[in-house]
């Protein structure tokens, strides 16, 4: 059992002392430069404070759009370990700034690389987007403006002309109809046509007509059915009073 811990503290003291604490950062992961302005390459070491690993060397390089590396800058660095911080995690920035960009081409990703005598640690990289002039702030004021007072021109333009075709549509028709209107009044009133003869003149007429018809069947009716020469009185006595109540009629 004791030897099994032994075994384990050791393999500790080694990852510990392999570098397991070590490291390189470089935050934030993109940035925005001018060509007057210059760009800085973060670089943020991490490191404990123990002789083993205050001492180190820090290389930035830039690899471009091609994938070809260009070395910038190179340092060395020795770190004093204060009183009271041994054996504690040092984070420590190294940042390197390059002043002035020569051109845009100078975008591309810039690394930051950290060398100890059997450790070495690199950072992600950065990258860098280098333009010639900054970002112009695009005033929309004055395109609105313009886009207003055009709508507004063709719209009173549109109305002008629809009123236009409408007058000179429907006032000639308007014109006429008064013309007629006028010649209407000042015409003379015609004489009046004569009035039409009374319906029960001719109701009259037609009924006396008819009434001569069903007399004249009657009688010849009763003719046939009576025997020549003798008429019956129930025949003559219905005559009579056909005739009474056609007079009546």
């Amino acid at each position: 059992m004791a030897s099994n811990l032994k075994v384990v503290f050791l393999f500790l003291w080694l990852l510990q002392c392999g570098g397991g604490n070590v490291d390189v950062q470089q935050k934030p992961p993109i940035q925005v430069a001018l060509l007057k302005e210059g760009i800085s390459i973060p670089c943020k070491v991490i490191f404990p404070y123990m002789p083993r690993y205050t001492r180190f060397s820090i290389f930035y390089y830039w690899i471009n759009s091609l994938g070809q590396k260009t070395s910038i800058y190179s340092r060395s660095e020795k770190v004093e370990i204060p009183s009271g911080k041994e054996n504690t995690t040092a984070v420590i920035p190294y940042d390197h700034r390059i002043m002035p960009l020569e051109n845009t081409s100078s975008t591309g990703t810039y690394y930051c690389e950290v060398k100890w005598n059997d450790i070495q640690k690199m950072g992600k990289g950065v990258f860098v987007l280098a333009r010639g002039t900054g970002y112009i702030q695009t005033s929309y004021g004055w395109q609105i403006l313009i886009t207003v007072t055009t709508l507004l021109v063709a719209l009173s333009i549109t109305a002008t002309a629809l009123l236009l075709w409408k007058r000179k549509v429907l006032c000639p028709v308007r014109n006429q109809l008064n013309i007629r209107r006028q010649k209407v009044e000042t015409q003379p009133p015609s004489a009046s046509p004569p009035p039409p003869s009374p319906v029960y003149d001719c109701l009259d007429s037609q009924q006396v007509d008819v009434y001569s018809t069903l007399k004249n069947n009657t009688n010849n009716q009763s003719l046939k059915n009576s025997p020549p020469g003798k008429t019956p009185k129930k025949q003559a006595t219905l005559e009579e009073s056909s005739d009474t109540l056609y007079e009546n009629i």
